[in-house]
C-alpha cells in the first residue's frame, strides 16, 4: 500500500504552520522596522528575525516529528544545526535589505532562506545510531524548490505592499515550509540500530518541553517587542504626517525629475484637484523656461552623494489654472528604497513680491519727495542771501557795489544746482582742485553776514596763520559751511557770537570747529544728527545735514558734533590736509 501523502497527525500539522506562519509574521515585522542609515540598530533587528525564523522552523519540525513514526534526535547537536540555520537565515535577510542589488536580491535571499530550512529539516534528523540512509535526490530538490518558491513569493509581496502583502508574506513562509517537511520525511529513509525505549522517550519528552517552552518563550517576547516598536513607530509616523500634511509651506518629494510626494500645501498652491495629477508628472512641467538650468543644475549638485550646504533658490511656477508664482525653494538629499531622493521645501511668496513692489514704488515716491525737498532746500539758502542784499541795496545802508560780486556768485550757484539736477540721468563729473580752505570760508562768512545782522548774530572767524589746503570741489565745500553756519544762527533765536576756529592738525589734518550759543541738542537726538528729513527746527526738512554729512564724506573727510543742554553746540569738520607742491598730483578729475 502507497504511503499517505501527508504525514502524521492533522492537529499536530495545523498547530506546526500556525507556529511557522507566527515566527514568519514575527520575522517580517521585525526586518520591516530597519531605518535607513541606521546599520547598528538594523543588525539588531535583523539577527533577531533570523533567531526568531530559525526557532520556529525548529519548533515546526520538532512539532510536525511528534505527530509522526519518525524518531527525535534529541541531542546538543541540534543547537549546532539551530544556530547555523539561523546564520543562514540572517544572511539571507541581509541580501534582502541590500539595496544596491535590486535585481537578483529576491532570488539570492530566496535561496539562502530555502538553503537554511532544508539544511534544519534534514540534517536534524541524523545521529549517530544510524545504520540505514536512504535520500531520493528528486524529491529532496522538489522540497528545495518548493522553499525557494515560498520564500521568493514571501519577500516580493513584502516589497511590493500590495493588499494584505504581509499575511500572504507569512502563509508563503508557512505552508512552503511545512510542505519540505512533508517532502523531507518521503524523500529520507532512515533507520537507526538502537531502540527507542520508555525511560529514554520520557528524557525526550521532558528535553522537548523545556525547549519548546523556552523557543515559545523567546518567539513571543519578540512578537511583543516587535509590537511595541512597530506601535511607537506607527505614533512617530504619525506625527511626521500631521507635520507634513498640516505645514503651510509645501513639502514634496523629487525623484529623477518627477514629482513622488507632495502635501496638501502643495497641491492648493498649484492648485490642483488630484494627487494622481501631480505625481509622476516631470517637475519641469510647471517650472518657468528660465528657470530649467538653474533648477537642473541645483539638483545634480547633490547626486554623486556628497555633502551640499543648503542653498536657497528663487524660482517661478505656473499653477495647473496659469497662475505665476514666485517661489523660493530648500532642499535636503537622502537615500529611499535605494533610490537618490530630494526632499523640497517650496513657500509661496507671491504675496510677499506684490508687497515688495509696493514697498520699492512707495520708496520711489519718497525718494522724489525727497528730491523736491532737497531742490528747495538748496535754492532756497542763494535766493534767502539775494533777498538779504537786494533789501540792503533798497534801504540804502553799505556799499552797493561790492554787494554785486556776491549776488552774481549766488545767481551762479543757483544755475550749478539746476544744471546738476537735470544731469541725474547720466554720471556726473565733479573737479577736485586746490584750495584755500581759509578763504572759502571767509567768502562763506561774508555771504552770510546779512543774515546773522537781521537775527542779532556776532560771528567770529580765527584762522591758522598758514594756508590751509585741501583738494575738493570749492561749491560743495561752500555748501556745507553754509549749511552749518546757517543752522548755527537760527540756533540762537535772542542773538548772540558764532565762533570758528580753523586750524591745522598734523594727524587729523584741517579742523573746523563751528560753536553756537543756542539751546543746545539733547544727547538722545545728537545720534540722529545727519539722518534723512530729521530736523530741530519748526520748518527744517532735514537735509541740510543730510547733504552736508555726503559732502565731506566724499571729500575723504569727517563731520561730528558735540552739544550741551543751555550752553551751545559745536560741529567739527576734518578735512584731508594737502600742501601746494602737491597740486598737479593731487587734482583730478572724479566721477562719482
Amino acid at each position: 500500500m502507497a504511503d499517505p501523502i501527508i504525514t502524521g497527525n492533522p492537529y499536530y500539522i495545523v498547530l506546526s504552520i500556525i507556529i511557522m506562519c507566527f515566527a514568519s509574521y514575527t520575522m517580517l515585522n521585525m526586518i520591516e522596522q530597519l531605518q535607513p542609515k541606521e546599520r547598528s540598530y538594523g543588525f539588531n533587528w535583523i539577527i533577531g528575525g533570523a533567531s526568531v525564523f530559525g526557532l520556529g522552523l525548529w519548533t515546526m519540525h520538532v512539532v510536525s516529528l511528534l505527530a509522526s513514526d519518525y524518531r527525535m534526535v534529541m541531542d546538543w547537536s541540534m543547537l549546532l544545526v539551530l544556530v547555523v540555520c539561523a546564520l543562514i537565515v540572517y544572511a539571507s535577510l541581509v541580501v534582502l535589505k541590500n539595496q544596491e542589488l535590486s535585481r537578483g536580491r529576491y532570488l539570492f535571499s530566496a535561496l539562502l532562506m530555502a538553503l537554511g530550512a532544508t539544511m534544519l529539516q534534514y540534517i536534524s534528523m541524523l545521529s549517530e545510531s544510524v545504520i540505514i540512509l536512504k535520500m531520493n535526490w528528486l524529491l529532496y530538490w522538489l522540497s528545495f524548490g518548493v522553499g525557494f518558491a515560498g520564500a521568493y513569493l514571501a519577500f516580493y509581496w513584502l516589497d511590493s505592499k500590495s493588499p494584505w502583502y504581509k499575511f500572504k508574506s507569512c502563509l508563503s513562509l508557512g505552508l512552503s515550509n511545512m510542505a519540505i517537511h512533508q517532502i523531507g520525511m518521503h524523500a529520507l529513509k532512515i533507520e537507526y540500530k538502537d531502540i527507542l525505549s520508555t525511560d529514554l522517550l520520557n528524557e525526550y519528552l521532558l528535553l522537548l518541553a523545556f525547549l519548546l517552552g523556552l523557543s515559545t518563550l523567546i518567539i513571543l517576547s519578540f512578537s511583543l517587542t516587535t509590537w511595541l516598536a512597530a506601535n511607537k513607530y506607527s505614533q512617530i509616523d504619525e506625527r511626521y504626517k500631521l507635520l507634513v500634511e498640516n505645514s503651510m509651506d509645501t513639502i514634496a518629494l523629487i525623484s529623477d525629475g518627477k514629482w513622488e510626494f507632495m502635501n496638501r500645501a502643495g497641491l492648493c498652491m498649484f492648485e490642483v484637484e488630484s494627487e494622481t495629477e501631480m505625481i509622476g508628472s516631470s517637475i519641469y512641467s510647471l517650472l518657468d523656461v528660465q528657470y530649467h538650468s538653474e533648477m537642473a543644475a541645483w539638483l545634480a549638485a547633490g547626486q554623486a552623494g556628497e555633502d551640499v550646504p543648503v542653498k536657497l533658490i528663487e524660482l517661478q511656477w505656473q499653477s495647473m489654472q496659469g497662475t505665476l508664482l514666485h517661489t523660493e525653494m530648500v532642499r535636503a538629499s537622502s537615500t529611499f528604497s535605494g533610490k537618490q531622493i530630494e526632499q523640497v521645501i517650496i513657500r509661496d511668496i507671491s504675496e510677499r513680491k506684490k508687497n515688495e513692489e509696493l514697498l520699492i514704488n512707495s520708496e520711489k515716491l519718497s525718494v522724489a519727495g525727497q528730491l523736491a525737498a532737497g531742490i528747495a532746500h538748496e535754492i532756497r539758502n542763494p535766493l534767502t542771501s539775494l533777498k538779504g542784499f537786494l533789501q540792503l541795496i533798497t534801504s540804502g545802508r553799505g556799499n552797493s557795489n561790492n554787494f554785486y560780486e556776491i549776488m552774481k556768485s549766488e545767481l551762479v550757484r543757483i544755475e550749478s544746482i539746476v544744471s546738476e539736477l537735470l544731469m541725474l540721468s547720466k554720471p556726473q563729473v565733479y573737479e577736485f582742485v586746490h584750495k584755500d580752505s581759509r578763504q572759502i570760508m571767509a567768502d562763506t562768512v561774508n555771504l552770510l553776514e546779512t543774515q546773522a545782522i537781521l537775527h542779532d548774530v556776532i560771528i567770529e572767524f580765527h584762522s591758522d596763520y598758514r594756508p590751509l589746503w585741501v583738494v575738493g570741489v570749492e561749491n560743495q565745500l561752500k555748501q556745507v559751511f553754509i549749511n552749518v553756519l546757517k543752522n548755527a544762527i537760527e540756533a540762537m533765536q535772542n542773538g548772540g557770537v558764532v565762533t570758528i576756529n580753523m586750524s591745522l592738525d598734523e594727524e587729523r589734518g584741517v579742523l573746523i570747529r563751528i560753536k553756537d550759543q543756542g539751546s543746545g541738542i539733547p544727547e538722545e537726538q545728537l545720534a540722529k544728527i545727519g539722518q534723512p528729513f530729521y530736523t530741530t527746527k519748526d520748518k527744517g526738512t532735514g537735509l541740510g545735514l543730510m547733504v552736508t554729512y555726503k559732502i565731506i564724506d566724499n571729500h575723504q573727510g569727517k563731520i561730528t558734533a558735540e552739544s550741551k543742554t543751555g550752553v551751545g553746540t559745536t560741529f567739527i569738520i576734518q578735512l584731508p590736509y594737502k600742501q601746494q607742491a602737491e597740486t598737479s598730483a593731487a587734482e583730478a578729475t572724479v566721477e562719482k
